[in-house]
């Protein structure tokens, strides 16, 4: 069969594999992207995009539960779990045509089925038409990463579920076990506990959102807390016994083990790579715990092959796979881009209350040797907050004492995680807190407490 011949290959048509195909074609090289199952990926149908749509109906229902708080009238509130789901398979499929469209009007070649590297520089693609045989000078990496699934712990699809069965789940839990507390375990816990299930979090570190800062973390854990859900923290669930309508769950915490007996278990202990049947260890590409060792520029060290995305390790966000992808494409067509550094990527739960920050935490920054000055500023002292019935909150900011950088932010409350982009713009502007200060905020907003969390950490703070 006659080998198709391309100046870029993409492997994995997700948010990474995606924008990298794209924007390899607008740099006019002749492109081709591989896909064995959804354009779009995990993010678009099965993660990012549908559960932000399943929350956003939580949201709606906890408001419409707080009518009162705002001087209106709702009666017999209620939900349908099965067109709460339809909305958000709507959503993620509308999403998902659209990145077909794109690859279409940017010339992009698409290839659906499985891809492996028999040699250098050579892509085959064992697809419904057979195989066929694609070759480039440069390939990218971008096949992203599935759940972890330890073992006793695995899904089964009825009682015990993994992120795909809880965004079509076959029932409504009553009773439900979240094990994991990082974005995906938490923003389920989230959504359920919301539409009523009694939850309960089970993390094995000695708090939730462990990657968050410790002050981050206690709050938000106070707002689950309070919200009904019970958090067991430094815990383990060793075992699982599956019965026909419950499972029992062996916990252990403190060197005690006890059990208790759930409907529903939500497994969420993180991702691994997808590396397997690839062909890459013949290649000589390292792997380290089921990800790909790249360099700053996501070169592998096989020449003219590059990995990006979730395979290419932490942090696993779908814009820092995207903004690698561009990177990488720049690269190719001969650019001169720059690398992309984690420590400027923000990220953000969409629990509720939401959570989002960037850069380094308190602790981190200390144990980097930095000495700093810390401003906290509370939603229940903004204007815009308490008209939106969202006092609940806080901007927590980080700065260099000595030079005035800001190392880190965090927040958590009504809509963080579109706030934070403003520090991820301040942050890339290597801002101080000189222009911070002198930057006028518009009123009322939440932003103003950026601001205001800004001037505390200099004593500077107004309305507290």
């Amino acid at each position: 069969m006659a080998s198709k011949n391309f100046d870029m290959i993409v492997i994995g048509a997700g948010p990474g594999g995606y924008v990298a195909a794209i924007r390899g074609a607008q740099l006019g090289l002749k492109v081709a992207i591989v896909e064995r199952e959804h354009m779009g990926g995990i993010c678009l149908n099965w993660g990012c995009i549908p559960t932000k749509a399943l929350l956003r109906s939580a949201e709606v229902f906890h408001l419409m539960e707080r009518a009162k708080d705002f001087g209106l009238k709702a009666e017999g509130i209620g939900y349908d779990i099965d067109a709460v789901v339809k909305r958000s398979r709507g959503v993620a499929k509308q999403l998902s045509s659209g990145v077909s469209f794109l690859m279409k009007k940017n010339k992009v070649d698409v290839f659906m089925g499985e891809a492996t590297l028999p040699a250098k520089g050579k892509v085959s693609v064992k697809g419904e038409k057979g195989v066929e045989e694609l070759t480039a000078k440069n390939i990218v990496l971008a096949t992203g990463a599935r759940a972890r699934e330890l073992p006793g712990l695995e899904g089964d699809g009825k009682r015990v579920w993994t992120y795909k069965d809880a965004l079509q789940p076959p029932h409504m839990p009553k009773k439900l076990l979240v094990i994991g507390s990082g974005a995906i375990g938490i923003e389920f816990a989230s959504f359920y506990n919301t539409l009523g299930a009694e939850t309960t979090v089970v993390e094995v570190m000695d708090r939730v959102l462990p990657v968050e800062d410790a002050e981050i973390s206690a709050f938000v854990k106070k707002q689950f807390v309070k919200q009904g859900m019970a958090i067991l923290e430094k815990s383990t669930v060793k075992k699982l016994d599956r019965g026909k309508d419950k499972v029992t769950a062996h916990i252990e915490a403190g060197g005690k083990v006890t059990t208790q007996e759930f409907d529903t278990v939500i497994s969420a202990v993180g991702i691994v790579g997808n590396v397997e049947n690839l062909g890459l260890e013949k290649l000589g590409v390292k792997i380290d715990r089921t990800h790909v060792v790249t360099d700053q520029y996501c070169q592998t060290g096989v020449d003219g092959l590059f990995a990006i995305g979730d395979i290419a390790g932490a942090p696993w966000l779908a814009h820092k796979a995207s903004h690698e992808g561009v990177m990488v494409a720049e690269l190719i067509a001969g650019g001169k881009p720059h690398p992309v550094k984690p420590e400027s990527i923000a990220g953000c739960t969409y629990c509720h209350p939401q959570v989002a920050s960037v850069g380094y935490t308190e602790a981190k920054a200390k144990e980097l040797g930095y000495d700093v000055k810390v401003g906290r500023f509370p939603f229940i002292g903004n204007g815009k907050a308490i008209a939106l019935g969202e006092p609940e909150g806080m901007v927590k900011t980080v700065f260099d004492a000595k030079t005035g950088e800001l190392l880190g932010a965090h927040m958590v409350g009504a809509e963080v995680t579109e706030l934070i982009q403003g520090y991820v713009v301040g942050r890339q502007l290597e801002t101080t807190e000189a222009e911070l200060m002198e930057t006028v905020f518009p009123h009322p907003t939440l932003s103003e407490m950026m601001h205001e969390s800004v001037l505390d950490a200099y004593d500077r703070v107004i309305h507290i």
